[in-house]
């Protein structure tokens, strides 16, 4: 599961983890991984032996480098390992993260901006927002009932 624990953890993915353990289905979870410059062995590891991941896109899931480079790696696998992924739209419009609009271009500000000298880094973030943002998904509005999906 890729998620921005800030956004989600307490109100949203804590639930859902907690739910599909019950059901005794594994699911990783890297709050445990120290976070660094480059994506841990571990998280490549744990997405290279996923069949199904889950990525909840959130307001400020696309600040962090963090869950890009782990999108990207989760896209990767999905065309090598032929692996599902199923994108969740938690409180933010699809089109926002398919356009990177809103606060999906106020990170792109940014990121442009510190890393001007990798153009390609950030194109393929951009790349990998839009092809997920494609994906079949789940939609869920501030203020809608998020037990529907469990």
């Amino acid at each position: 599961m890729s998620f921005r624990g800030e956004d989600t953890c307490t109100k949203f993915t804590g639930h859902l983890y907690k739910a599909l353990s019950d059901k005794g289905i594994y699911t990783f979870i890297d709050r445990e991984l120290p976070r660094g410059e480059e994506i841990s062995p571990a998280l490549v590891r744990a997405i290279e032996e996923s069949r199904i991941s889950l990525i909840v896109f959130s307001k400020n899931y696309a600040s962090l480098r963090w869950c890009l480079d782990e999108l990207v790696k989760i896209l990767q696998f999905k065309e090598s390992k032929q692996q599902i992924v199923l994108p969740i739209f938690y409180e933010v419009d699809l089109s926002d993260v398919r356009n990177q609009r809103r606060s999906y271009g106020d990170a792109f500000v940014h990121h442009e901006s510190k890393f001007k000298d990798d153009k390609k880094k950030v194109l393929k973030w951009r790349r990998a927002l839009t092809e997920a943002a494609n994906l079949f998904g789940w939609h869920f509005k501030e203020g809608e009932y998020k037990s529907i999906l469990l």
